[in-house]
């Protein structure tokens, strides 16, 4: 990592913003999929890639929401091509639906943006009966990439266009459960850290990532995928701090977190940058290559998380393992 502020190798740095790291890009006849884009840096992402003329479909939780962002956005910026999709990424049902609704719309697919998280929670079941944090932050964008993947290659394929898929990532994957996931004790209450628990799910993010990388590259398919640290933001993710950790945070964040804007910056660069053409399985920081911990480059962990997500995600459909 270099000091805060100062430029990588990209030209970018920390301080560097969405709208700087995607000046005079064209996303003209690109469809873009943002997750969690009603909050935070989804938002701003979303705003950006419109911005850049990219067609974005908002990918939220709340459809009101969503709709109130949109209509911001469009009043910013006039022209933007914007929809809105209800998604709840903690429901197997609700990504199945979501991409079923997709599909049936016949909308090409660029890029994929899996952005949402949440962050910290106390020890909650999803609606699957999956611990909260790894179904959100991870199966539920692991689903939606595997049901999505056919339409990315058809449009890529047609488009002669690389299509890329961003997993939002954090610094926290270093601060997982030792061995990195604990396959057997996903839904044990009795070890869980909401801290550990989040650095699982990330994780599990850069792992995915990697190991999608690895397949589409095997398959000679125009599609790259990486994951990326946004850095440190004052969103609404540390909603479960105590307020007295919230006020600790909130006194250094003037000196050390990132704006929104900045904190959208390396998203938008790995969506959209010329600089991350045929860039694949990195992992990146400030809108520069990075370094993630040495387990998150383990490729027999990553076809591990692989196998074990496919087989949580198929045994809620009734599907088969594949």
């Amino acid at each position: 990592m270099w000091f805060f502020g100062s430029k990588g190798a990209s030209g970018f740095s920390s301080r560097s913003t969405a709208e700087e790291v995607t000046h005079g890009v064209d996303g003209t006849g690109l469809t873009a999929i943002v997750t969690g884009a009603s909050s935070g840096i989804g938002v701003e992402t979303a705003r950006v890639l419109a911005l850049r003329g990219v067609h974005v479909v908002m990918a939220v939780r709340n459809t009101a929401s969503g709709a109130k962002v949109k209509e911001d956005i469009v009043n910013q910026v006039p022209g933007a091509k914007l929809d809105v999709m209800e998604l709840d990424l903690s429901s197997m049902d609700s990504v199945r639906k979501f991409a079923s609704e997709y599909k049936s719309a016949g909308l090409p697919l660029n890029l994929l943006i899996n952005n949402a998280g949440i962050m910290a929670c106390p020890f909650m079941l999803s609606k699957d009966n999956i611990e909260l944090q790894l179904a959100t932050n991870h199966l539920g964008h692991f689903l939606l990439t595997k049901l999505l993947l056919d339409t990315m290659k058809t449009t890529s394929r047609e488009s002669k266009r690389e299509g890329r898929i961003v997993n939002l990532s954090s610094e926290a994957h270093r601060f997982s459960y030792p061995g990195g996931v604990s396959f057997d004790k996903i839904n044990d209450k009795s070890s869980y850290s909401s801290m550990r628990a989040y650095g699982q799910s990330k994780l599990c993010n850069v792992l995915h990532a990697n190991e999608l990388a690895k397949q589409l590259k095997d398959d000679g398919v125009n599609i790259t995928a990486n994951s990326l640290h946004p850095g440190a933001i004052m969103t609404n993710l540390g909603r479960y701090f105590n307020s007295y950790l919230a006020g600790a945070v909130g006194a250094v964040a003037k000196y050390m977190l990132k704006t929104v804007p900045q904190g959208a910056a390396t998203t938008c660069y790995v969506a959209l940058n010329p600089q991350v053409a045929g860039v694949t399985g990195e992992y990146f920081a400030d809108s520069n290559i990075a370094k993630p911990l040495p387990l998150a480059k383990d490729s027999e962990l990553a076809k591990k998380v692989w196998d074990f997500s496919t087989k949580l995600t198929d045994s809620q459909s009734g599907e088969s393992s594949s």
